[in-house]
Order: structure tokens, then sequence, then C-alpha cells
């Protein structure tokens, strides 16, 4: 298995969060995470920023913001260059998409728990 450094975007410290079971189930699955959120904190040891660290190189980025509170983040995940982009359930994001799709990143519309949990990550 290929260890991929993934950004987690929408973290939260609530266990009931997807971003939050995101990150666990991806540090159970061996990979590196960066967690972002509105709140710095904690899940399972690995902290929560309020910034993306921009000296990171990213594999994937995943997504847990709707629409509307992924334009502030939008610029700086396109300069990274993750080589894909999950947009999870409920942020969805056809503009910003494209715009990735444009820069030669992949894009996905899908759900990273379910993609960990049936090898397709």
């Amino acid at each position: 298995m290929q260890v991929k450094h993934t950004l987690v975007l929408g973290a939260s410290e609530n266990t009931e969060r997807y971003a939050n079971k995101a990150v666990r189930s991806l540090l159970e699955h061996g990979h590196l995470v960066t967690a972002v959120g509105k709140r710095v904190g904690s899940i399972n040891g690995t902290p929560i920023h309020t910034s993306i660290p921009s000296t990171v190189v990213f594999d994937t980025v995943t997504i847990y913001l709707g629409e509307r509170n992924q334009e502030q983040w939008e610029q700086l995940i396109l300069q990274l260059a993750p080589k894909r982009i999950i947009f999870n359930p409920g942020a969805e994001n056809p503009d910003f998409a494209r715009k990735a799709e444009e820069q030669g990143i992949e894009v996905l519309e899908a759900c990273t728990l379910v993609m960990l949990g049936t090898g397709q990550y």
C-alpha cells in the first residue's frame, strides 16, 4: 500500500462529524494526515490547524465543507496542486472542480470513508 499525505479540510473534534471519522480512518489505514478546521484542536493526537501549511506536498485534499465555505481555501489548494481533490457528499463544487481539472488535478465526487473501506483510496 502506498502511503499518501492527505489534507482533510473541515476537520472537527466532534466525533459525529464525517471529517473527524475520515481523519481517524485515514490514520487507521496508515496515511499521513493534516487536519484543517475552524478551531484548533486534536483528533486522536493529530492536531487540527486553522490554516493550510504551504510547505507540505499533499497527494490528496478531501473536502468536508459546503461550496460557500470553500471559497477562502480554493486558491491556496489550487496553488498546492495536489494529485487529487475529493469532494465528499455535500461538498460538491462544480466551479472549483472545473478549475482543478484544468490544472490537471484529478477530481472525484466521492466519499473518502467508503473509498478507504473498499480499498479504492
